[in-house]
């Protein structure tokens, strides 16, 4: 089964772009939203969060406490380090497990940080979304309606950049507002169904 990577800075419209492939058939990994899930419900993972990161890492209700994770995390490498460390490899089992229940001619694994986590070594090839950079901001805050300008800023800052993503990317779709994302997705379709064979 071919494995595509889909990856882009906020705001680049990366969910719409895998929204398209849905609909075409294809189905999609969304590494965020497992990563959450999978912090929430792996009872060796949420020991380890607590340990690592003390037991206000969950709430009364047992659930993962984001606002307090994010805060020890965001303006700490170190311990973001640690989080990644803890987190990164069971999502990859996860994905793993995933990918096998999947009977498709490719699979997408959408990841924010594919680089970053070297979530990239487990796809066969990368498709970044690209958009500039004060277009994606505006979406991110038209979005994101609790988060200020400078937040979005330091969360892009933390990324690769734009140009970094799109040279190491071997597939790239414009979401630019100029270039329709439709027919981009269904050539980009075709090609990856040509890969499969």
């Amino acid at each position: 089964m071919l494995k595509i990577g889909i990856t882009g800075g906020i705001g680049s419209g990366k969910s719409i772009v895998c929204r398209c492939f849905q609909l075409l058939g294809v189905p999609v990994y969304d590494s965020d939203t497992r990563a959450k899930w999978v912090m929430n419900h792996d009872p060796e993972l949420r020991d380890q969060l607590i340990s690592t990161f003390g037991p206000e890492t969950f709430d009364a209700q047992q659930n993962l406490n984001r606002p307090y994770l994010s805060q020890k995390v965001f303006h700490n490498a170190t311990e973001l380090a640690k989080l990644n460390g803890l987190v990164h490899p069971q999502v990859r089992k996860d994905f793993y497990r995933w990918m096998e229940q999947q009977q498709v001619p490719y699979i997408l694994k959408e990841a924010a940080l594919m680089f970053e986590s070297n979530a990239y070594t487990q796809v066969d090839h990368v498709l970044t979304v690209s958009a500039p950079l004060n277009l994606r901001l505006t979406r991110t805050l038209q979005r994101d309606a609790h988060r200020t300008a400078a937040e979005v800023e330091a969360i892009i800052g933390k990324q690769l950049s734009e140009e970094e993503r799109v040279s190491r990317a071997q597939f790239v779709l414009y979401n630019d507002d100029e270039q329709l994302v439709l027919p981009q997705v269904v050539s980009l379709h075709e090609r990856f169904l040509q890969l499969a064979r």
